[in-house]
């Protein structure tokens, strides 16, 4: 199979779809694999490693879409992309139709095949590709949050960890998933008091179990969280529901509970956000207030640190590469119904039910393949 890996041209993305070892194990396998010049250039990866690794690099991202079968990606093509995208082609990225109608439309006019890293699951119902920049996010979300808390980005003025005789910040996790669990890791090693809420008490009793004693759990209802909000300086939104539009937890109302200068983070953004007053922001110019209360909506937040995010993911992705580029996605998903739920839309129709369920679309299933 050709493969063709673009670089991503999303403001501030840095990551890179596959190492010069992936390229290398590709090749070995008999694959072709073209990379665009400087495409690792920002996770760490020069040109010259990709070559070595027997790598073709070309120039322009037009022509690594005109040769390649199958374009490896990390983000969602964007519109200076859609064009490119042909029939008969397929795209494996991180895609999240759910929040983007505009993009749905773009590749189903296409007629090109989306398996989308973020709804691929495992027997055990877990998402494999979405699980590492989820570990990622989580984390940085509490870096991010700690930062914007501070008093010349337009925060409280708070320390997380508080000092001796001053006490620690609040924050309030929304969403005990891989991202809430994260979050809560690096928010209790800074000292400040957590609380995580989610709806489901299984969870919960897990994460009461393994966490320090200053993360507490709660269950997560308007009520609650409107309780928690007078007191809190930082809300991380984390809630997932694979495939579908993030719902909201926060209303503009609600935002009158909070003081001013707290600060919301939505790593949920991706999935259209899980506050109401969410839109997305960039890297480059990450936050907004609203209200008086600091947002940070990045909707790419693991590309800040695309050296460690690069080979999170490739970790995982790689086999998932492999069986594709080895069987081409038929064969692959008909060997895999793991990798089969991955599949979003194929020559113009929407496959995955809650993104056509998210815009009022129909739905065709690939049961047949």
């Amino acid at each position: 199979m050709i493969i063709g890996i673009p670089k991503e041209i999303k403001n501030n993305e840095n990551r890179v779809a596959i190492t010069p070892g992936g390229v290398k194990e590709l090749v070995k396998r008999g694959h072709t694999v073209y990379v665009q010049h400087t495409a690792g250039e920002n996770s760490g990866f020069s040109d010259s490693e990709y070559h070595s690794a027997g790598a073709q690099i070309l120039p322009a991202i037009e022509e690594v879409y005109r040769h390649a079968e199958m374009i490896l990606k990390v983000k969602e093509p964007i519109a200076q992309e859609y064009p490119l995208v042909r029939k008969d082609q397929t795209l494996f990225t991180y895609f999240h139709f759910a929040s983007e109608e505009t993009l749905l439309k773009a590749m189903l006019k296409s007629g090109a095949t989306c398996i989308a890293y973020e709804t691929v699951e495992t027997k055990d119902r877990t998402l494999p590709l979405l699980i590492p920049m989820s570990e990622v996010a989580g984390r940085m979300s509490i870096q991010e949050g700690a930062k914007y808390l501070e008093k010349p980005q337009g925060g409280k003025g708070i320390l997380l960890g508080g000092v001796p005789g001053v006490k620690p910040a609040h924050i309030l996790i929304l969403g005990g998933g891989v991202v809430g669990y994260h979050a809560a890791l690096v928010a209790a090693g800074s000292g400040a008091n957590v609380t995580i809420a989610d709806i489901s008490l299984p969870r919960l009793r897990y994460l009461d179990s393994i966490m320090p004693a200053n993360v507490k759990t709660l269950y997560s209802s308007m009520h609650n969280i409107e309780n928690e909000l007078p007191y809190t300086d930082l809300v991380i939104g984390a809630v997932l529901i694979p495939g579908a539009k993030a719902p909201h937890l926060l209303t503009r109302d609600m935002l009158g509970l909070l003081k001013k200068g707290s600060v919301l983070v939505d790593v949920a953004i991706d999935q259209g956000g899980c506050f109401e007053t969410s839109h997305p922001t960039t890297h480059t110019d990450p936050v907004y207030e609203v209200d008086g209360i600091v947002h940070y909506c990045v909707a790419n937040i693991p590309g800040a640190v695309p050296y460690t995010s690069t080979l999170a993911l490739t970790n995982a992705t790689l086999p998932y590469v492999f069986k594709l580029a080895d069987l081409g996605w038929r064969e692959a998903c008909r060997n895999d119904p793991g990798l089969k739920l991955g599949l979003n839309v194929v020559d113009g129709k929407i496959t995955y039910p809650e993104v056509a369920k998210s815009f009022g679309l129909s739905y065709e299933s690939v049961a047949g393949l």
